[in-house]
């Protein structure tokens, strides 16, 4: 008889989600999936709304990154308005979008994923979390909640508040930096200099002892997609996208938010709420690929800051062309923190800064627009379309974890192959499949915009727990 294995919910994660291992009649894995449960209508509830309304209604999609939404709904509006944001707008918004990424970082690296590296795969599950950390490695794990409070903080200094702020609107921001608030982020970068280089000593001396799960954590060839600056440094902001294949050549090249419908598709499978991305010339599936820390940094040429720079040319020394197992998101993430501290640091010292303006105006010229950023995740877009009066008619988001989904299930699938055997697997064995999941780091919240006929299924459950009625559509 065949079996299913089901981890239900992953762990350690943003949302909700769930696993399935399929066995065959052997006990062998013949297959397995990553579930995404849960369901959201950003995009239907929006149609009606005043397009300017978008990015602080898109903002309250996630709480994890809410700045990266903000950005690519303003792009998106600004498209429509056929406008230019200011310069010192440009440059808030890009310190805005790296202190979400530092943040997000180092929740994902210390909070949900360094129980795993630090106490180890096998470990208690009772104490397998940030706590156990704190007590197990104290400076690590003071490191990290001192790392998010940083990218927090700047947060709430810039935009008012911590989650879901609204300060940036089609156009700019809604108010320039004050000087004592710039003076207060610059006094707070040596202690996280400080932060982000234990952790990356850390990673560094504990990385070699994982070597069999970075075999098999989404360990294979696959594309990679990312914003990339004309010089081909890294970019979280502006910048244009570039494809590059699993030998590291240029399959595409200047990818603008307006050309990116043209170029990348969404699929439906019925297991899942999240859409699966790919590229279009390639068709589906084989023109899946991997975006977020992987990706940017496996893309980029340089990171334009020193420190990071010295980090970058030692991850490029990992494999000879792109770097392919998800397991070195982890070690991504790292220096994409160092790389956002280093850049906060060089925006803060623009003598144009404190300038006060920072917000253009105008109305509806356009009745579509699109808008595109590096979320900590990886590659978010944003698509309008609006009425003559400005309300919007369309939306459709397309979210990095979407973009990530079929390189999470064949990693999933990889996992379960190499882990669970003639049927037989233990706590630590299925720890490591969910760890595969932890490695990208899926905001699931995000990501739960299918299209077209979306599956479904109700349950009715009664008192004692039992299946009594369902529906499947």
């Amino acid at each position: 008889m065949t079996q299913t294995i089901t981890i239900d919910p992953v762990t350690r994660l943003e949302g909700h989600g769930k696993i399935t291992i399929q066995l065959d009649s052997q006990g062998q894995v013949e297959d397995a999936h990553f579930h995404v449960t849960q369901v959201r209508g950003f995009e239907r509830f929006s149609q009606g709304r005043p397009f300017y309304e978008m990015p602080s209604l898109m903002a309250r999609i996630c709480g994890i990154c809410p700045v990266s939404h903000l950005i690519a709904s303003a792009k998106a509006c600004e498209a429509i308005m056929s406008v230019r944001i200011p310069h010192t707008a440009a440059q808030l918004r890009r310190m805005l979008n790296l202190a979400q990424a530092v943040q997000s970082h180092a929740l994902s690296f210390f909070y949900l994923a360094s129980p795993d590296l630090l106490l180890g795969m096998e470990s208690d599950p009772k104490a397998r979390h940030i706590f156990g950390v704190v007590a197990a490695k104290p400076e690590l794990g003071r490191a990290g909640i001192a790392l998010r409070r940083f990218g927090q903080h700047i947060i709430e200094l810039l935009a008012n508040k911590r989650i879901h702020p609204g300060w940036v609107v089609p156009g700019g921001v809604t108010e320039p930096l004050d000087p004592a608030k710039r003076d207060e982020i610059l006094a707070m970068l040596p202690e996280a200099y400080a932060n982000i280089g234990l952790a990356l000593a850390a990673y560094k001396q504990i990385a070699s002892s994982f070597k069999p799960e970075i075999e098999v954590f989404a360990n294979f060839p696959s594309n990679y997609m990312s914003l990339i600056n004309e010089d081909e440094s890294i970019e979280f902001t502006d910048g244009a996208l570039r494809m590059i294949d699993a030998k590291g050549d240029i399959l595409d090249d200047g990818i603008t938010a307006s050309k990116f419908s043209e170029v990348i598709g969404e699929a439906v499978e019925p297991y899942s709420y999240t859409k699966f991305a790919y590229y279009k010339p390639l068709g589906y599936p084989q023109g899946s690929y991997r975006v977020g820390p992987l990706a940017r940094l496996n893309i980029v040429k340089s990171m334009g800051t020193p420190l990071a720079e010295k980090e970058l040319a030692e991850f490029k020394q990992l494999a000879i062309g792109p770097v392919q197992s998800s397991f070195h998101y982890h070690h991504a993430r790292l220096i994409e923190i160092l790389y956002g501290i280093e850049k906060i640091e060089q925006i803060l010292s623009d003598p144009l800064i404190l300038d006060k303006h920072v917000r253009a105006s105008a109305g509806v010229n356009r009745l579509e627009g699109a808008g595109q950023a590096e979320a900590p995740r990886g590659t978010l877009m944003h698509h309008y379309k609006v009425d003559e009066n400005g309300l919007i008619t369309w939306a459709n988001l397309v979210i990095a974890t979407g973009q990530n989904n079929n390189a999470m299930n064949l990693g999933v699938l990889q996992a379960a192959k190499e882990y669970v055997k003639d049927g037989k697997f233990t706590e630590g064995t299925l720890n490591r499949v969910e760890a595969v999941i932890r490695a990208f780091d899926p905001c699931l919240s995000c990501s739960t915009h299918a299209f077209g006929q979306m599956p479904l299924a109700i349950s009715l459950v009664n008192a004692d727990g039992e299946v009594v009625d369902q529906l499947v559509r």
